[in-house]
């Protein structure tokens, strides 16, 4: 039996879900997060009898229109795939608005079982459902749940009812809405959407009691007053963003980081041990300083991380998330993006791939595939590793790193949608709709579930892409062209040298023109986190993150003493590897999003032009600033950021007159 979940975005379908089948399903306490079908079998407690049933996890919709793409994904499974039984989730706390969406499915000739969902918040609201009322008035079961509680949450009983719903012969009778059924054309559509909402109100005057009326203003809205304030909401997010990553940076994680770290040396030792000293040089440096120490490097800052991920869970779960889209909103419609493209920012730290692929939420082509090209600018949790590194080598684990680098990203993605608006010549204006939730105790368990499935993440690729890429990068550094093994007093003179140093040469302007820093930024674009493993590599120094040694948190000096460049060259290398173009798992996201080659290569070759100049910015003006003269290679590297200036100013005047030549034929049609 094939069970179909379908409801509003935000009304705990996705809960519900990971609830009956076990699963772990990110959840997100706001509109998008899920954007494609997910499958799953029923829990064998909510199964007694063994049955055959496949639940499907569709993406949100409030409507059978296709206004949005995951939209229609919900509305051609139900109508194509035909599914046995369709448990739509109805929000408690908001029956109006989500009675709407069941009389669409009721009207499909599919049984449909009607899941009453946070029953607890509704409760606690002092309010109160007449739900054999409800079942009556929508001719089809109702059952009461908390997709949220473990025991006593009403599941078991969905359960039978949805068996005993999908085994009966009995037809299920629609409730007659005076022919919203049989509306063809648009105006028909519009009257039949006007009965259909004056139906909704009618059955929820009639089953709904509730203690405070919804003109009054409650605890939430006074909260809301504040936090999301045109004004105070954004400070009020730097203070809540910089809270976190002091936790994460310089408090919690780098004590979880000790332990860690010394594990990896355990390891490390173990295995110099069972080689041995007979054991060849290069096979011992292969796996000893190639593999493990170079995993080894970037895993160190999984606690880091961990606590980063589990921070922004709780900020998710207890509903702040949303607000920060409700502040940001005034901010992106002014540069022609639309207020949604803040969800597909805010899921994208987390991993840029699922941010990219959250951007089909948004209607308009041209904010998509926008908000698909500057979406990696947002750091994800790949990048945090270089954030991390050069924080604590450079700048004693200061928060203040970090948080710049979101509120970098913030800035660099309101500039770059002012340029690409330009660009396209697309001046239309946007709306943006958002229901906020209800704030809520976040939950400890999810919040642990959720930082626990990206560390997982991590671990697989860095246990795969990253060890290989670690090991490739190894041999092409201990091998010269005659694969002869490469002196310890002539690294230059290896394979991987050899490929990079020319690259090293367009980087002397940004202040990193080392052959190091140009095969690390390579690697970068395999997975991000090779930039921290490959330049463990490449200076010998995987053992960099040991408290004892060279660690981030203490004797810093020594290791960027080993790098050899600057604070402000180290700035300049970390924002030329955040605002480059993400991995080439994200690029290959940005191309299925977009549907374009065109976009694609334009959004790569952008986002090229974005990291190089942002970086030549920092590096020459931070130089000038500290030691009053500009650094090596300015006047090479100012030709280049001119040519790249001067091409998008080209670009956008191009775009600007055809905006116009739009615009008067537009006026002479008219």
């Amino acid at each position: 039996m094939k069970i179909a979940l379908a409801g509003n975005p935000n009304s705990g379908k996705t809960t519900l879900f990971n609830a009956i089948t076990g699963k772990i399903e990110h959840v997100g306490n706001w509109a998008g997060v899920t954007v494609e079908k997910k499958e799953g079998d029923v829990k064998q407690n909510l199964n007694p009898r063994n049955e055959d049933l496949v639940v499907v996890d569709l993406p949100g919709a409030y409507s059978m229109s296709p206004y949005t793409s995951e939209e229609s994904i919900t509305r051609d499974f139900v109508q194509n795939e035909k599914p046995d039984v369709i448990i739509n989730i109805v929000d408690s706390t908001n029956l109006s608005r989500s009675l709407f969406f069941t009389t669409q499915l009721l009207e499909l000739g599919i049984p449909v079982v009607v899941a009453l969902n946070k029953g607890d918040l509704t409760e606690k609201k002092g309010n109160t459902i007449d739900i054999p009322a409800l079942s009556d008035a929508l001719k089809c079961p109702v059952i009461l749940t908390v997709s949220t509680k473990s025991t006593n949450n009403g599941l078991l009983e969905l359960m039978n009812a949805v068996v005993a719903v999908g085994k009966s012969n009995k037809k299920q009778i629609p409730p007659n809405i005076g022919g919203a059924k049989k509306a063809s054309t648009k105006e028909e559509f519009e009257k039949a959407d006007k009965k259909r909402f004056a139906f909704v109100n009618n059955i929820v005057s009639e089953v709904e009691r509730r203690k405070v009326s919804s003109e009054k203003q409650t605890m939430q809205d006074q909260i809301d007053r504040i936090v999301a304030h045109k004004w105070l909401g954004i400070p009020i997010f730097a203070a809540i963003i910089w809270l976190v990553f002091s936790i994460s940076q310089s408090w919690v994680g780098p004590w979880l980081a000790d332990t860690f770290v010394g594990w990896i040396d355990l390891l490390n030792e173990s295995v110099a041990s069972l080689l041995g000293e007979d054991v060849n040089p290069v096979v011992a440096a292969l796996l000893l300083d190639g593999i493990i120490g170079g995993v080894g490097a970037v895993i160190g800052f999984l606690p880091l991380i961990m606590v980063l991920f589990f921070c922004l869970a709780l900020l998710e779960d207890c509903g702040y998330m949303a607000r920060v889209a409700v502040v940001m909103d005034r901010f992106f419609k002014k540069v022609g993006l639309s207020g949604k493209s803040i969800i597909p920012m805010i899921v994208g730290t987390g991993c840029g791939i699922p941010g990219i692929m959250a951007t089909r939420t948004i209607k308009n082509e041209r904010q998509r595939r926008t908000t698909a090209m500057l979406a990696p600018f947002m750091p994800c949790g790949a990048k945090l590793p270089i954030i991390a590194l050069f924080a604590g080598v450079f700048f004693g684990d200061n928060a203040w790193v970090g948080t710049s680098m979101y509120f970098l990203g913030i800035i660099v993605i309101i500039m770059s949608a002012l340029i690409i608006r330009r660009i396209t010549g697309d001046f239309s204006k946007s709306y943006f709709i958002m229901e906020l939730p209800e704030y809520r105790m976040p939950s400890i368990k999810r919040a642990t579930i959720s930082m626990l499935m990206r560390a997982k993440a991590f671990i697989i690729k860095a246990g795969t892409i990253i060890l290989v890429c670690n090991a490739v990068v190894q041999i092409l550094q201990t091998f010269d062209w005659q694969l002869q093994v490469v002196a310890e007093t002539a690294p230059e003179t290896s394979i991987l040298a050899s490929i990079a140093s020319p690259l090293a040469v367009l980087f002397i302007p940004l202040g990193f023109g080392l052959w190091q820093f140009a095969a690390a930024a390579v690697t970068g674009f395999i997975a991000k986190e090779n930039v921290v493993g490959t330049l463990a590599v490449c200076f010998s120094i995987t053992n960099f993150i040991d408290v004892e040694e060279l660690a981030l948190v203490g004797g810093s000096a020594e290791v960027s003493s080993i790098f050899g460049i600057s604070a402000v060259a180290a700035l300049a290398y970390l924002v030329f590897n955040l605002f480059t173009p993400p991995c080439f798992a994200a690029i290959g996201a940005m191309n299925s999003e977009m549907e374009s080659r065109k976009w694609l290569f334009g959004a790569v070759a952008f986002q090229l032009g974005m990291g190089y100049t942002l970086a030549f910015l920092i590096y020459q003006i931070g130089t000038l600033a500290t030691t009053g003269t500009f650094g090596a290679g300015f006047l090479g590297g100012l030709a280049a950021v001119a040519l790249i200036v001067g091409y998008v100013v080209y670009l956008m005047r191009k775009g600007g007159n055809s905006a116009q030549m739009a615009g008067k034929i537009q006026s002479v049609k008219a």
